[in-house]
């Protein structure tokens, strides 16, 4: 294969392919909807990976769902701070990406949960943040995130932490 270095203002020459799938979009009408997933909790790392998807995934027509993994639903303390936290971050989510929006707050292990609640719903995609641990660490002590790009039928998406926090 012959790679060609384009020089800038040189006229280039081509001709569009449009595949049958894209021809019966037509243009200023929206696409059909996703579901998006996205597994939340009251860390930083998880609110990184919530403001990724929004920003970089999500379009208007879709439908995000947050999902939140509990020790026990029956726990009032418990079970009200989630309710909070994912009413806060729906409304967000409704405002910014002009989103439909679903919450849960599902009882397990949260690596399970994600996998079982994404097995349930068929989403596009599940997000998750990840600590940003080393391959040592994980191991050693688990994660989420690991669990979820192994045993996820959906596609995870894993935020790694970076410096910055402006996805714009």
């Amino acid at each position: 294969m012959d790679l060609q270095t384009v020089i800038e203002g040189e006229e280039l020459e081509f001709r569009d392919v449009i595949s049958a799938a894209a021809s019966q979009l037509r243009p200023g009408e929206p696409r059909p909807g996703r579901d998006i997933m996205i597994a939340v909790d009251h860390g930083p790392k998880s609110r990184q990976a919530f403001d990724w998807a929004l920003v970089h995934l999500c379009r208007e027509s879709d439908t995000v769902h947050l999902i939140h993994a509990v020790s026990s639903v029956k726990n009032e303390v418990v079970y009200d701070m989630s309710k909070a936290l994912l009413e806060k971050m729906a409304l967000e989510a409704e405002q910014v990406a002009l989103v439909k929006t679903a919450a849960r707050i599902v009882k397990g292990d949260a690596a399970k949960v994600i996998c079982q609640v994404a097995d349930r719903l068929k989403p596009a995609a599940v997000v998750l943040g990840t600590r940003g641990r080393s391959l040592v660490k994980s191991v050693l002590q688990g994660s989420v995130s690991q669990y979820c790009l192994h045993h996820c039928k959906s596609a995870p998406i894993i935020v790694v932490p970076g410096k910055e926090t402006d996805y714009t």
